[in-house]
């Protein structure tokens, strides 16, 4: 099978945005405060234990995040008496501050889930996802996008999760619509401040864009107009140093969410901090560099999840890795079908896409 992801690649135009005057400022959520104001997104099937684990390696993170779970999903499994959820592995133990996002179109699922992850997993926020465009989640199951139809529906699930998870603060992440047609974020946006969460993040896409186009910044900003006491997270297309730093400077929010862009570039989080910062900005990793940071990635994911399954799931990460140079084809091509250590690390070291220009090209993105 081949992966092929969309994943945003650097703005060129962005080495013309000049650094900050000043630091921005950390955000608060809840008692929380996130410094730097940088999250990095829950991504399904990406944003595991092992992804986070080399992402934190790199710093410039304020909030990590697990990938979503299923409020009737985990009372499934934790009901058969199951140790841990999978995409819940590690979150015990790991280093805070850490956010779990969960979905469902069940106030009362969705407490009792939320409910155990503030009291027995001690997570420092529980996030709710309202922005799934993916079908099984928003047609299937009524839930994730398919609410934005239903402000009033969005503030009621907000309000009860609020209620059972008190005092640990409680997000939503939205999108601006199910349609181009229907924007309802602005409506939305109101329901889940006026319901007590603690802060709310704009994807900067419809649902029926899923991943394609532009993210829409100018919509974001108008989301965080109607916005009186909680921060607003903008989020989507955030691919270099400088394009955070624009979030800031040009639409007023108050953090930046970093998810898809990072896939293959976790130290994307790192540049986006030191630019905030108004500091040096590191380079681009050499490709040498990224391919043994690759190794390292995919030894850690196979002493996760096992040789088998940990490779098919390096599959996905060598594509992203790879994307945007020349020869990433051939190399995907490779790695799409690779099923052992052995071979992989032989692929990486034969066939990663070596080319200069384009590692240059992703540091004059990076300013």
């Amino acid at each position: 099978m081949n992966f092929v992801l969309d994943v945003p690649q650097p703005d060129p135009r962005a080495e013309a945005i000049p650094l900050p005057a000043v630091a921005v400022k950390p955000v608060s959520i809840g008692s929380l405060v996130i410094d730097p104001p940088i999250f990095q997104a829950p991504m399904a099937g990406f944003s595991n234990y092992v992804y986070r684990q080399v992402v934190r390696d790199f710093g410039g993170v304020g909030l990590y995040a697990t990938e979503m779970v299923s409020a009737t999903g985990f009372a499934y499994q934790v009901g058969g008496l199951k140790e841990c959820v999978a995409r819940l592995w590690g979150v015990k133990d790991e280093p805070r501050p850490l956010a779990v996002q969960m979905w469902d179109n069940d106030p009362e699922a969705l407490a009792w889930a939320c409910h155990k992850l503030a009291f027995e997993y001690l997570v420092s926020v529980v996030d709710l996802n309202f922005g799934c465009p993916v079908r099984k989640v928003s047609e299937k199951a009524e839930s994730g996008s398919y609410l934005l139809r239903f402000p009033a529906r969005v503030g009621q699930i907000v309000a009860r999760v609020v209620k059972a998870c008190a005092p640990v603060p409680v997000t939503a992440k939205i999108r601006l619509g199910c349609t181009r047609d229907t924007l309802t974020a602005t409506d939305v946006a109101k329901a889940v401040e006026d319901a007590g969460a603690a802060a709310l993040t704009v994807h900067g896409r419809v649902a029926s864009d899923f991943f394609g186009g532009r993210a829409d910044w100018n919509r974001i900003a108008e989301v965080k107009a109607v916005l009186k006491r909680i921060p607003l997270i903008g989020n989507g297309d955030i691919n270099s140093s400088g394009a955070a730093v624009a979030a800031f400077q040009k639409y007023g929010v108050d953090g930046v969410m970093i998810g898809r862009a990072a896939l293959g570039r976790p130290w994307l989080f790192r540049q986006a901090a030191q630019a905030l910062r108004g500091e040096p900005v590191m380079p681009e990793p050499a490709p040498a560099e990224q391919a043994e940071l690759l190794l390292r990635h995919q030894r850690l994911v196979v002493g996760r999840f096992g040789e088998e399954r940990g490779n098919i799931l390096m599959r996905k990460y060598a594509c992203c890795y790879a994307l945007g140079r020349p020869g990433a084809r051939e190399f995907r091509g490779l790695a799409s079908r690779c099923g052992s250590s052995v071979e992989f690390e032989h692929i990486v070291r034969e066939h990663f896409p070596k080319d200069a220009q384009c590692s240059a090209r992703h540091a004059a993105g990076s300013h």
